[in-house]
């Protein structure tokens, strides 16, 4: 028994390498929000160059394109025609962004637990390898042989977007997971890049690219909250690399996995809920702005230049990129050839079969062989549907298309083929996930939503009337900083609510963070044994700072509990067969971090400030009774 509740409490603590995992979870749905809402006009801008491409005005397409524009600064001058500078400059913004994400997810996400990682990291291998071997198998030797690399890449805003339209209705899981593996896919694809496809490198600007690594290494060491240092350090990179014949990819990624990623310190949110309690006392414009720096303090630069930045990119810098590379004039019998060309359709069978195998298979296989398991939720028909998505490699693909081939010709028959592998990868997509929904009964791709044991009267823990209409639970930990006691959510929900709420608190102590969080816990459950939990609850949250054996025993006597008793309970095998009982309906609840609430039994996902909270209560509420009419 003990084994298993520590290899449940392991689960419970995967995902949870912040004090807060909601916090967590809501950043990666903003980036998967962001990405998703911008493949539609990523869509449409491809769509408007296509069309543009071959239209009476495809003169006015090419010569926009080739416009020159410059930046100079005394007798400084850069110059680029408008097309390099989207793929060179601002494509820079999109790899940096990339970079930034890169670096939360090993810092504090999903790729600081190698057991987690393992399985994605040999899905990301096989999605480079297969594909690339399959094309170099297919096309002629020559200059189609360097275009390799076209197939090594799956365009994360397109495969999402995809996936919105034609994977299971719940796919938060999958999400996640195939999110995992195109981070390590754009660090390789990147590397290709550097590596494999630049030229005429200086030796001397490679030196400053260094050196510039190092002072923004520093600045993010020396935890320099201020994002102007760092952009400016990025833009001194992004110029080094230019001039030593790099692409501007290079100096992007290698930007954002500089900048550190951190969880907000407790004391930083402290400071900055003073500042802003001072500011609503006292609207002044110094105190405004002291509450705002204070919040900017609290939040690692890495989360902020994220927040800012990935609209940008993913409604503006990668749809621009789209319209000024899907441009390919299919007339004259450029498309015929297209169709009849070994190098279109080795770039077509490389992303769509070669992705499939890659991705799928070797996922399949590194998990039947223990490297890893499958995110709880995902089945053996969403890895292969995922795997299938990945076959639109587009944006990276195009990318690499312009920088591999000299020849138009041959870089607008690869163009046809990525295109043409977007289409049917979707479709292929779309059949798998089907055919996964029907013959293996794989629907939703997600963590369970349901509340997995039903509040019970005399076994749970519950604040309020036992039969008030609205149930709101908790798990939460004595050491977590955002929990509802902590910041008061739940004292202002019962104040809002009064005895039409039920508050229900179970125990989720995460140790590999809070090392005195299990103690804590079985203390609140040996207060429970003398009537007095809420009090123990309450005083625990108080001294979050103070939870050694020896605390808890002074709160014992604090509250007038026979001290002995408590500390025998404490110690018992009951107390703790008590908080893994809750530890393993959390597990079973979709609960992966604290606080994690239930609203009248289904998983709230999303902020848990009172108002939201407020909100989604009263959308669960039960519809009132009619009064039945009364007789005459």
């Amino acid at each position: 028994m003990v084994k298993r509740m520590t290899r449940r409490s392991e689960s419970a603590t995967e995902a949870e390498e912040t004090t807060s995992r909601t916090r967590l979870s809501e950043s990666v749905r903003r980036f998967l929000r962001a990405e998703t809402g911008g493949a539609g006009l990523l869509l449409a801008a491809t769509v408007v160059a296509l069309l543009w491409a071959n239209s009476p005005w495809s003169d006015l397409y090419e010569s926009l394109w080739h416009v020159r524009a410059a930046v100079s600064v005394g007798d400084a001058t850069l110059a680029m025609d408008l097309e390099s500078w989207v793929n060179d400059g601002l494509m820079a913004l999109f790899f940096f962004v990339v970079g930034l994400e890169v670096r939360r997810e090993f810092s504090i996400g999903e790729l600081t637990d190698l057991r987690r990682a393992a399985v994605p990291a040999v899905a990301a291998l096989g999605g480079l390898a297969v594909p690339a071997l399959l094309y170099l198998a297919i096309v002629p030797g020559g200059e189609a042989a360097r275009g390799w690399g076209v197939v090594i890449g799956t365009d994360t805003a397109f495969m999402l977007g995809a996936l919105a339209l034609v994977g299971p209705r719940y796919s938060t899981q999958l999400r996640v997971f195939l999110l995992i593996f195109t981070v390590i896919d754009d660090i390789v694809a990147v590397s290709v890049i550097g590596l494999i496809y630049s030229r005429n490198l200086n030796g001397s600007a490679i030196l400053i690219m260094i050196a510039l690594c190092g002072v923004m290494a520093l600045l993010s060491r020396m935890q320099v909250w201020r994002a102007a240092p760092y952009l400016i350090v990025g833009a001194a990179l992004w110029l080094a690399a230019y001039h030593a014949g790099l692409h501007g990819a290079i100096a992007g990624m290698l930007g954002g996995l500089l900048i550190a990623a951190r969880t907000p310190a407790r004391e930083a949110v402290e400071t900055a809920e003073q500042y802003f309690r001072a500011f609503r006392q006292s609207p002044m414009g110094v105190v405004g702005r002291s509450a705002r720096l204070g919040l900017e303090r609290a939040v690692s630069v890495n989360e902020r230049l994220r927040v800012v930045l990935q609209p940008w990119v993913s409604y503006f810098v990668v749809p621009l990129f789209a319209l000024a590379n899907a441009g390919v004039d299919l007339r004259g019998g450029v498309l015929g050839e297209a169709l009849t060309s070994s190098l279109t359709w080795g770039v077509v069978v490389a992303l769509v079969i070669g992705k499939l195998l890659g991705v799928g298979v070797t996922t399949l296989a590194a998990e039947r062989i223990g490297i890893g398991s499958l995110p709880q939720g995902v089945g053996k028909g969403h890895v292969l549907g995922g795997a299938a998505l990945a076959g639109i490699g587009f944006t990276v693909s195009l990318l690499i298309a312009g920088l591999a081939f000299d020849d138009q010709l041959i870089q607008d028959q690869a163009i046809v083929g990525v295109l043409l592998a977007l289409v049917i990868a979707t479709v292929l997509g779309r059949l798998v996930f089907r055919a996964a929904a029907l013959f293996l009964g794989e629907t939703d791709a997600d963590l369970p939503r349901l509340l997995d044991r039903p509040v019970e009267a005399g076994i749970d823990h519950i604040r309020g009337p036992v039969d008030a209409p609205l149930t709101l639970v908790e798990y939460g930990d004595f050491e977590c900083p955002f929990c509802a006691k902590a910041t008061g959510v739940g004292r202002e929900l019962r104040e809002h609510f009064g005895d039409r709420l039920r508050y229900v608190f179970r125990h989720l102590p995460l140790p590999d963070v809070h090392p005195h969080a299990e103690l804590a816990a079985r203390a609140a459950v040996a207060a429970g044994y003398q009537g007095r939990f809420w009090e123990m609850h309450d005083t625990l949250f108080a001294h979050q700072n103070e939870l050694e054996y020896e605390d808890l025993a002074g709160y014992a006597a604090k509250l007038g509990l026979d001290v002995e008793r408590f500390l025998r309970d404490m110690n018992s095998q009951k107390a703790e067969a008590r908080v893994r009982a809750d530890v393993a309906s959390a597990e079973a609840s979709g609960a992966r971090g604290t606080p994690t609430f239930f609203v009248n039994g289904e998983r709230h996902v999303g902020a848990h400030d009172t108002q939201t909270l407020a909100r989604a209560l009263e959308r669960s509420a039960p519809p009132a009774r009619e009064a039945p009419p009364r007789r005459r």
